[in-house]
């Protein structure tokens, strides 16, 4: 039950704000090492630590997705945040919050971009929001989005669900999924390639003359990523 002040008593606003509950939110504990959790507790919010299957921070019912600059253009290329993005889909209340633009071009086309082209960039942004329908924050640093965190914490507070689990690939998703791990194929050149040779084997054993039909001057990548020969990595 909400507590009452009596108007007529002598608490001071200072007194009653005291008497109020520090917000809460959950973490995953993933980033228990980052900067940004010592910036929050240090705005008076408490926090619990979960293995939270989907997200990073469930705060108020809304399910963030954090990432740096680098992190984010990473994930992008190797197609993990499609993944995530389809994920957080079961949050009515989502966001993708990207941190650090005071501290790394987002559009840079250089090596520390992991050779993205901006309007590559660009349009997979337009892509989050207008197909995945997930708003995007850009902060400028750690503590901005402590601050952004912050503010979301103290509005009126709304429901989560409790059982948000990763998002299961029936077996045509996962065949598509391993198709799309190889240089040069999206979702569009995988199905390309399944519905032309049925299965991951037959695309796998397809003669490069019949990939190249598919693939154009792609398949030669693929063929010669299919004949890599596995090397163990070895320890300094």
């Amino acid at each position: 039950m909400k507590e009452i002040f009596n108007i007529f008593s002598k608490t001071t606003p200072q007194e009653r704000e005291a008497h109020k509950p520090k917000p809460k939110i959950i973490v995953d504990y993933r980033e228990k090492n980052s900067l940004v959790i010592a910036e929050i507790i240090s705005l008076g919010i408490e926090i619990e630590f979960k293995e939270l299957k989907v997200a990073d921070y469930i705060v108020n019912g809304t399910a963030i997705e954090r990432k740096t600059v680098f992190d984010f253009i990473s994930s992008m290329k190797n197609r993990r945040l499609i993944r995530q993005l389809e994920e957080i889909q079961q949050y009515e209340n989502r966001l993708l919050l990207i941190e650090g633009i005071d501290e790394q071009d987002l559009y840079s086309d250089d090596p520390e971009n992991l050779g993205m082209h901006p309007n590559s960039i660009r349009g997979f942004l337009l892509s989050i929001v207008l197909n995945y329908k997930v708003p995007i924050i850009f902060t400028k640093n750690y503590g901005d989005t402590a601050q952004f965190i912050s503010v979301l914490s103290k509005k009126e507070k709304k429901e989560s669900p409790t059982n948000i689990t990763k998002k299961s690939l029936n077996a045509s998703e996962r065949i598509q999924f391993i198709l799309e791990g190889f240089p040069g194929v999206g979702p569009k050149t995988a199905k390309k390639l399944l519905k032309e040779f049925k299965t991951l084997k037959g695309v796998i054993n397809a003669p490069l003359e019949e990939l190249r039909e598919v693939l154009g001057k792609k398949a030669d990548s693929f063929s010669k990523t299919t004949e890599q020969e596995y090397r163990v990595q070895k320890n300094n």
